[in-house]
């Protein structure tokens, strides 16, 4: 558990997925191996790693009902070094209701030591919500990572994510942490973003987030749509490259820690 982390915020749009397969590239390009487990119904982390999930055999929706997740890890199309638990197209039903507080920890039970120690990370791309697919990742993650955007918007879900992650603690985790917040679609000047993250410190405290920034770049829409990492792109996005290796060395250092 102690390399489990669930990428969170009940807000969408705010780049919890840009983050999550930011922190993969920066890890294959480390030759370090990671597990991303698609949680989001959108499957969208799924897509981009090259696992499209209305064709994948079996996915998390699966797991969620029992299926061993060792039937349903896919390598990706990017490295030897990232692996992808696909979304389920059958996952908004079970965000809608067929998951219940009894089945909270389906996704800890199946993320075994025997999975979790082939990787240096498993990182969870949870979706839109607060949800049953939510507290199923919180429940199986050591770590909570927060994606904010710093906007008024985006900085609305923050209170409500810290209360879920402490009532997953009560209920189901009493070893997750909320370990940090990543600010997401920096933009180079902006007083209103300057506002909004003195805000956002404010309320977590200085400490709780990560810096650098992950920036404002046309580059990371053109990832997505060509389904590369944004470590390939090389010069054409140094600042973002930069950024992500320094939150992947960032994520080692606390995950690893004793």
């Amino acid at each position: 558990m102690m390399r489990t982390v669930a990428v969170l915020n009940q807000k969408g749009g705010v780049g919890k997925t840009t983050v999550t397969l930011g922190l993969a590239s920066a890890a294959s390009a480390a030759r370090r191996r990671v597990l991303v487990v698609d949680l989001d119904p959108q499957g969208s982390s799924s897509w981009v790693l090259g696992v499209d999930p209305d064709t994948a055999d079996v996915t998390t929706s699966d797991v969620l009902d029992k299926t061993p997740i060792s039937r349903a890890i896919h390598q990706s199309a990017w490295s030897e070094f990232v692996d992808v638990v696909p979304a389920g197209t059958s996952l908004q039903d079970l965000e809608s209701g067929l998951l219940n507080a009894k089945h909270a920890r389906r996704l800890a039970k199946a993320l075994g030591a025997d999975i979790i120690d082939r990787y240096d990370a498993v990182l969870i791309d949870c979706p839109p919500s607060l949800g049953n697919l939510t507290t199923n990742a919180l429940a199986a993650a050591r770590h909570a990572l927060v994606v904010v955007e710093p906007s008024a918007l985006g900085l609305r879900g923050v209170g409500g994510v810290a209360d879920a992650v402490d009532t997953v603690w009560d209920d189901h985790n009493p070893h997750l942490e909320l370990s940090g917040v990543i600010l997401n679609r920096v933009p180079a000047v902006s007083s209103e973003a300057a506002r909004r993250i003195a805000e956002l410190t404010r309320i977590v405290g200085a400490g709780a987030v990560w810096k650098p920034a992950v920036p404002q770049r046309v580059v990371f829409n053109q990832a997505v749509g060509e389904r590369r990492p944004i470590h390939s792109y090389g010069s054409k996005a140094t600042d973002p490259i930069e950024v992500f290796d320094r939150l992947w060395s960032r994520l080692r250092t606390t995950i690893n820690r004793r």
